[in-house]
């Protein structure tokens, strides 16, 4: 075996084994860079051979564990809570979220059935009879839906949210009540009597026709029923929330109707009413004071006169609320209805599902396809279904991707050539990838990340792309193994000479993933985290698995098998290069296979003038008979590839080549070698790659201008359907948002009541805030607590201004005035609770308008007890909640006292049951309880304070916020009131959907430049780690860097919103642009010569797997572009494939080029002399075989000597052909004796490597 040479006269193409560089390098001949490679490339090549020793163990090893991997499958968990999935972690909104769940639960929870009606024609008026007739027809064919289940038939009003049930002594009465009692329903129907066809309770009374809310009159109602019940107290009740006549008293839509009311405005005149007139200011419910919709809540596309008047409006809505499932199993647990089906939360979740379902399917189809208006339905439950249509595998688009993966990795691995084919390790290294990406999820599983449409609608096809990257990359290298590398250290060859490439990239993978995950949204945080696990994955399979695959295939070779057929011989194992006849003049060898034996005696020389490594190899050369070892050429010939020997002319001297058809030896390396390289580096066309790249930075940087943040629900939901056309709608009409301002515990309420007036005006002064109606007052618990104390403030002053209260008793005042008394002679004090001498001293609230702090918490529990739908429209959700106190002021004994678990409800409802009086918030509401006259005790009991509150909440309507700058103004502004108040000593935060998912763009663009920037820094330092070159590894952090600026810019211009979804692209990209740039970079380190020629070197390396890297990516992302969602097209597919596209022209056009002008200088440099003397052999005899040797050699030359075994028989047609006789790249002189030409046979030699 021939001594390696010095390492001091190391010639170009000399690349020692690693297990001899390392004694050579540590001796200090070389550069520690070289030598840390070298010694993680001597790891390597280790690791690579025992695999290849054990490479079915191995493989049987691997996929064992893989597969167990995967089984984890099964205990995934797909999140589609919306608030679990954006909500961010750690942060004060998902804290106060908590904080509002911890005191309150889940039960001030309802669910929405909503109906937005717009007429087909745009701009049309929908403001007539006739449009709200359709309405009408839509809204109570919806309102009579009916489902069964569990054997059991549920209509809405078994199911509707309800203010709750008053508790009547009369049992007859207390039944009519209950089933008479009204479904909370927001809809522009309730200003007319047709509003009240949507209620479908129904009661009975002997000698009555059925009592409907078409027919009923309150008053009228209690007046006949006065002398067979006592029903001052609902009397009253009623007459506080002006309840009146309630819908009779309203105008009819069509007053000729033979069921509109006697009592209807237009009964008589039977005139339509003005529609824009009754609609201007809203409608109410059953009751005017606290029911009361503002036209914000059912017109959409007002238009209105300089006077404030209603003309026009272009859509209508109607909103039905439902109890939540909680609700509804409380309400019937016990029930005889439901006592005989094993009822449960979850059945009663089920039921408001199936009847959502139902109720959005038949609005929808209320009206025929010719009318004039259309209808839009939505529910709850539809987004529930969204949300899990969303996350659903698409089973086809898997197979059907991964197949298409199949099939271009088999053709692209594909060779006419048996033995140089790789077909069947393309199919295997697919399927490995994609064992390998389900066991990374069967771990994300195991380890509790929960998955979501992200994991399922995108990880499989990206982390396919990106896997499938390496495989080519060690399929490519596993060919191009170096000249004579022994046939039981191929693996290990390969492994050295890609390793390091295939770990910097997936350690890039994985750290930009993981900064991802630093993104603070769930989702994309699980997203990420469950991406980075499974490139890990993948980097195990690709490093471990792989080579195995690639070891079994090399026996196949070995044993003459076809590829993919393993099971049949090749016929065309043994042919390596066919020479024509006339090409061996008067030697013709018969026709057959003979084999040619040559000695053959390389001389290196490096020219100064080009830098051109000069190879002359003179071989002799004789016929021998054909060796027995069929891949004898395999273990001791040359093999170098095409792009191994660089030819080059000596002199002036003729040469005829010996070529073959472009069809048999074109690739990408030799388009790389013979067209791409050397266009592109050339001076002028680096001028314009440079000012290209430059104006296409420049042009990115204005785009990213135009970027606007914002993520909507129609962007995730498919164009074309009825959701998409409902959310459309409801954006454009009805941008209201329900919110609420929460007041927390810490803090004394009593005496901070200046301070929550000014907390609430200062909200309520926000641009965003809807006011209320002019006439009305602020709907808020203080507001309404202090009216009340007036209110029966001002009632005991008249009845003790005409004696019917005195000091000592209250038996002849009202009842207002009554409960006044009762709460002036409270002192507070446990020994002393009564003191009369207040009567006269003292107010209910002073005259600055707030409440004596010694009597806040017991008026307030007077309050709740005593107006039950003051307190519901107030949606305070005091909690703790303060104890039910039943006024009666005949009542000494203390016992109108009740807990929460007191028997006042009816209709087996709970306690402190929420109810929505209002558009959206639910609303407590205490019981009522009214009770015959006993005699008066002059000496009323103490009433019990309520307990200091830890949670109570002002509700305020958000408008006009239709993108995402309106909606961060308004947090702004609202979080800019809380922090004024907090200055004032009050805690408080504001809750609702714009704070739950948009107060993430406050930071989101802080958050995103500190994820890239911190990303870069790691990628540089990682970078600088293993390719030990800070001075590369700046260059590949420059082009990364102006990638992820130019994503950015053509996000702006493709119109793509910021998000926190394209915010983790646009972070992983710069893990992603790592796979295009390595390889070249570390190509053009590795080797030798001037800057321009190691670019051509490496762009000859790395053109092909980087090209087959970026196609096999857009596979993998191809698969996105066939999905239901205009989101997952958008978001991601567009926004990926835009970043491939980026990455495949920055890293084979831009960086070969900075490398050319700004690269390092080479790891090895040439330290033997120069000699001006080339010799040439002597010219062949004609017609003959074999070269002349130069007796003399210069001493600048080192020599090698080796042997090569080629195979001769005529073609069919003429010309010169090459077959490779191995799995090597076929060893192809530039130039060939021809019986007239020149003897020379020279080559430029390889681009040399060092590592």
């Amino acid at each position: 075996m021939a001594r390696p040479p010095p390492l001091q006269e190391l010639p170009p193409g000399y690349t020692p084994p690693a297990r001899v560089a390392s004694p050579q390098i540590l001796a200090g001949s070389l550069k520690s860079p070289l030598w840390l490679r070298a010694y993680f490339q001597g790891l390597l090549f280790s690791l690579g051979c025992g695999i290849q020793r054990h490479c079915g163990k191995v493989l049987f090893l691997g996929l064992l564990a893989f597969g167990a991997l995967a089984l984890g499958l099964r205990v995934a968990i797909i999140e589609t809570d919306l608030e679990q999935l954006w909500v961010e972690v750690g942060s004060r909104v998902s804290q106060e979220l908590h904080y509002t769940k911890e005191k309150l639960g889940e039960e001030a929870a309802y669910t929405s059935q909503m109906l937005i009606q717009t007429p087909r024609q745009e701009g049309e008026n929908v403001l007539t009879p006739e449009a709200l007739d359709l309405h009408l027809q839509a809204a109570l064919t919806a309102s009579k839906v009916q489902v069964s289940l569990y054997g059991k038939s549920w209509d809405l009003n078994k199911i509707c949210y309800k203010s709750g049930i008053p508790l009547i002594e009369n049992g007859m009465i207390e039944r009519m009540i209950e089933k008479l009692f009204p479904c909370v329903i927001l809809t522009p129907l309730d200003c007319f009597w047709e509003g009240a066809k949507l209620q479908g309770g129904s009661a009975y009374l002997p000698g009555r026709p059925d009592i409907q809310w078409t027919n009923l009159d309150p008053e009228q109602l209690l007046e006949e029923l006065g002398p067979f019940a006592s029903l001052e107290g609902f009397r009253e009740l009623l007459d506080k929330a002006q309840v009146g006549q309630a819908y009779v008293g309203r105008p009819c839509l069509h007053p000729d109707d033979l069921h509109c009311p006697p009592s209807a405005p237009n009964h008589h005149s039977k005139q339509a009413p003005k529609v824009a007139q009754e609609l201007s200011g809203g409608c109410h419910g059953f009751s005017h004071k606290f029911m009361h919709w503002q036209e914000e809540l059912l017109l959409g596309g007002i238009a209105k006169d300089p006077q404030g008047q209603l003309l026009r409006a272009e859509a209508l809505q109607s909103t039905f609320l439902l109890m939540s499932p909680r609700q509804l199993y409380e309400h019937f647990r016990g029930d005889y209805q439901t006592h005989d089906i094993g009822w449960s939360e979850e059945q009663a979740g089920t039921v408001l599902q199936a009847w959502q379902r139902r109720f959005v399917q038949l609005a929808q189809e209320a009206l025929p396809q010719n009318s004039s208006q259309q209808i839009h339905a939505f529910s709850s439950t539809t987004l529930d279904d969204i949300l899990h249509a969303f996350s659903e595998v698409s089973a086809a688009r898997v197979v059907g991707g991964y197949l298409l993966m199949l099939a271009y990795a088999c053709v692209t691995m594909l060779r006419w050539d048996c033995a140089q084919s790789q077909g069947a390790v393309g199919l295997a290294g697919v399927l490995l990838v994609a064992l390998a990406v389900a066991s990374g999820l069967g771990l994300c599983a195991l380890l509790g990340i929960t998955f979501n449409a992200a994991t399922t609608q995108v990880l499989p096809f990206l982390a396919l792309g990106i896997g499938v990257d390496d495989i080519f990359l060690l399929a490519h290298a596993f060919t191009e193994a170096p000249p004579g590398t022994p046939l039981q250290e191929r693996t290990g060859e390969c492994l050295q000479r890609t390793g390091t490439s295939v770990a910097l990239t997936s350690i890039s993978h994985m750290v930009a993933f993981f900064m991802a995950a630093l993104v603070p949204i769930p989702a994309l945080r699980a997203f990420s985290l469950q991406v980075a696990i499974v490139v890990g994955c993948n980097f195990a399979a690709v490093m471990l698995v792989f080579p195995a695959v690639l070891s079994l295939d090399l026996h196949r070779r070995h044993c003459q098998r076809l590829d993919v057929l393993c099971c049949f011989s090749s016929p065309c194992s043994a042919r390596v290069i066919q020479i024509l006849p006339q090409e061996l003049g008067d030697r013709t060898v018969p026709v057959g296979i003979a084999h040619l034996t040559a000695t053959v005696q390389a001389f290196t020389h490096c020219e100064a003038s080009s830098q051109h490594v000069v190879t002359i190899l003179p071989p002799r050369a004789h016929l021998v008979p054909p060796p027995s070892d069929p891949l004898g050429s395999e273990l001791f010939s040359p093999g170098g590839s095409t792009r191994d020997l660089l030819g080059q002319e000596e002199g002036p001297r003729q040469k005829a080549a010996c070529s073959s058809l472009p069809c048999a030896r074109w690739n990408l390396a030799h388009f790389a070698r013979y067209r791409f390289a050397p266009l592109l580096l050339q001076s002028h066309s680096k001028a314009m790659v440079l000012a290209l790249f430059g104006g296409l930075l420049g042009l990115s940087l204005y785009g990213a201008t135009l970027v606007q943040d914002g993520l909507a629900l129609t962007d995730v939901v498919p164009r074309g359907t009825k959701e998409h056309a409902f959310l459309s709608a409801q954006l454009r009409y009805f941008s209201l948002y329900e919110v609420a301002l929460v007041t927390q515990g810490g803090f004394d309420y009593a005496h901070s009541q200046r301070a929550l007036f000014d907390l609430h005006q200062r909200f309520s002064s926000l641009k965003a805030v809807l006011p209320p109606p002019a006439a009305r007052a602020p709907r808020t618990w203080l507001h309404y607590y202090r009216n009340w104390l007036q209110g029966i403030q001002a009632a005991f002053d008249q009845d003790w201004a005409s004696g019917r209260i005195s000091r000592h008793s209250c038996r002849n005042g009202s009842e207002d005035g009554a409960l006044a008394y009762k709460l002036l002679i409270q002192t507070g004090d446990a020994r002393e609770p009564l003191d009369f001498s207040q009567l006269t001293t003292r107010k209910l609230v002073d005259k600055d308008g707030l409440i004596p702090p010694e009597l806040f918490y017991v008026g307030l529990t007077m309050w709740v007890s005593s107006d039950p739908l003051g307190l519901a429209a107030s949606q305070a959700n005091f909690y703790p909640p303060p104890p039910e106190w039943l006024h009666d002021k005949y009542d000494t004994t203390g016992e109108n006292l009740r807990s929460e678990s007191g028997g006042y409800w009816g209709g087996g409802r709970e306690p402190s049951r929420s109810l929505s009086l209002g558009p959206h918030r639910p609303y407590p509401l205490l019981p009522l309880l009214t009770a015959p006259p006993l005699p008066c005790h002059p000496l009323p009991s103490a009433v019990p304070a309520a307990q200091p509150l830890e949670f109570a909440q002002f509700p305020f309507l958000l408008r006009g916020l239709q993108k995402t700058a309106d909606f961060v103004e308004a947090i702004e502004g609202a979080r800019a009131a809380c922090a004024e108040a907090g200055r004032a000593g009050v805690r408080a935060y504001p809750s609702g959907s714009p704070f739950l998912f948009w107060e993430q763009y406050l930071g989101l663009r802080r958050s995103f430049l500190l994820a890239v920037c911190i990303l870069l820094v790691c990628t540089f330092l990682v970078c600088a780690l293993l390719l030990l070159n800070p001075w590369t590894a700046g260059l590949i952090v420059l082009v990364l860097a102006m990638m992820t600026v130019e994503l950015f810019g053509i996000m702006g211009f493709l119109g793509i919103k910021l998000s926190a979804i394209p915010v983790v692209i646009l972070v992983a990209s710069v893990g992603i642009g790592v796979e295009f740039t390595v390889h070249v970079a570390l190509g053009f380190l590795t080797t030798q010569g001037s800057r321009n020629l190691r670019a051509a070197c490496a762009l000859e390396h790395t053109l092909a797997p980087v090209t087959d890297g970026a196609v096999s990516t857009l596979l993998g992302l191809l698969m996105l572009a066939g999905s239901n969602f205009d989101f997952i097209i958008r978001y991601f597919f567009v926004v990926l494939t835009v970043l491939t596209l980026l990455g495949l022209l920055h890293g084979l056009v831009l960086l070969p080029v900075l490398l050319s002008i700004l690269g390092p200088p080479p790891e090895v440099v040439q330290m033997y002399k120069e000699s001006p003397e080339v010799l040439s052999p002597p010219a062949p005899r004609e017609g003959g075989l074999s070269w002349g040797l130069s007796p003399t050699l210069p001493q600048s030359f080192a020599r090698v000597t080796t042997s090569m075994t080629v195979a001769l028989h005529p073609p069919p047609l003429p010309g010169a052909y090459i077959h490779p006789a191995s799995d090597e790249p076929t060893w192809s002189p530039v130039a060939t004796p021809a019986a007239s030409g020149s003897s020379n046979l020279s080559s430029r030699g390889p681009c040399p490597a060092t590592g």
